[in-house]
C-alpha cells in the first residue's frame, strides 16, 4: 500500500495535468462562426433589393454547411438558393455575396426573420435575427433631410457596440480583416458611427494601402462609400473627407 502523502501527491499531479490538457484543448478550439445581418433589411415592392448576409470567420465555417432563412413572407423570392417551404430558403455559402430579395408589387409590411448557419447534419451552428420591412413602390425615395442623425444609443448598447469595435481592432492587428469586418458591421448595425467608419476603412483602397494589408484582399470603393455614408448618417462628420476622396478618384 502506498503512503497517504504519496497518494495525495500523485492525485494532485494528475489533476494538474488534466487542467493543463483542458486549457490547451480550449486554446486550440477555433472561433465559433458568426452570422451577420443588418437589424433591419428594407426592400421595395416589385424591386430587387440586396439581402446582405455575412458568415465568418472563414476558418470557423464547417465544410458543406449552408445558410437557412426562415420567417420570410410566403410570396418572397430570393435570387439564390431554393425554397424549402413557404417562407424558408436554403442558400449555398458561395451565393451570399450576390443574394437579393424580390417582393411582388402591392406587398407591404414587415416580418421577423431568422438567418442560420446549418451543418450538414441539420444542426444550427449560429444564427442572427432581423426585421424585413417592405414598402410600396416609390416609398424609398430619399427625403430632403439635411442632416440626419440616428437616435442616441443607450449606455448598455453603446458599451456593447464599442466592444465589437475593440474586437475588430484586435483582429485587424492580427491581420484577419474578414473577421474584423464582421465585428465592425455589428457595431454599425447597432448604431455606432465608429463601427461604420472602421468598416468603411477595411474596403477603402487608400486605407488598406496605408495599413499595408496583404494576402490577396481586394479593396471595394463602392462598399467603402456606402459605409462612409452610413457613418455620416450616424453623426461622424469625419466621414466627409474620405467620401470626397473616393468620389474624386472615380472621376475620369
Amino acid at each position: 500500500m502506498l503512503p497517504l502523502c504519496l497518494l495525495v501527491t500523485v492525485g494532485l499531479a494528475d489533476a494538474t495535468l488534466g487542467l493543463v490538457g483542458a486549457s490547451r484543448a480550449a486554446a486550440q478550439t477555433p472561433d465559433r462562426p458568426i452570422v451577420s445581418i443588418a437589424a433591419t433589411v428594407t426592400a421595395e415592392a416589385a424591386t430587387q433589393a440586396p439581402f446582405p448576409v455575412r458568415i465568418g470567420p472563414p476558418a470557423s465555417i464547417p465544410r458543406d454547411s449552408f445558410v437557412k432563412v426562415r420567417g420570410l413572407p410566403p410570396m418572397a423570392t430570393l435570387s439564390e438558393g431554393h425554397a424549402i417551404s413557404p417562407g424558408s430558403w436554403a442558400i449555398a455559402l458561395n451565393a451570399l455575396p450576390n443574394l437579393k430579395i424580390l417582393m411582388p408589387a402591392g406587398v407591404t409590411g414587415s416580418a421577423d426573420i431568422v438567418v442560420a448557419l446549418v451543418g450538414l447534419d441539420g444542426s444550427v451552428l449560429a444564427e442572427a435575427r432581423s426585421t424585413l420591412v417592405v414598402r410600396g413602390a416609390g416609398a424609398l425615395a430619399p427625403k430632403a433631410v439635411p442632416d440626419r442623425r440616428e437616435p442616441s444609443l443607450t449606455p448598455q448598447d453603446r458599451q456593447r457596440a464599442l466592444g465589437f469595435v475593440k474586437k475588430g481592432e484586435e483582429l485587424m492587428a492580427a491581420g484577419n480583416v474578414e473577421a474584423a469586418r464582421l465585428f465592425y458591421e455589428r457595431a454599425a448595425d447597432a448604431g455606432l458611427a465608429q463601427g461604420a467608419l472602421a468598416l468603411a476603412a477595411t474596403f477603402d483602397p487608400d486605407e488598406l494601402a496605408r495599413r499595408q494589408v496583404v494576402g490577396g484582399l481586394r479593396p471595394d470603393p463602392a462598399a467603402a462609400k456606402r459605409w462612409y455614408e452610413r457613418a455620416r448618417e450616424l453623426g461622424a462628420d469625419e466621414a466627409d473627407e474620405p467620401l470626397r476622396r473616393l468620389l474624386t478618384a472615380r472621376q475620369p
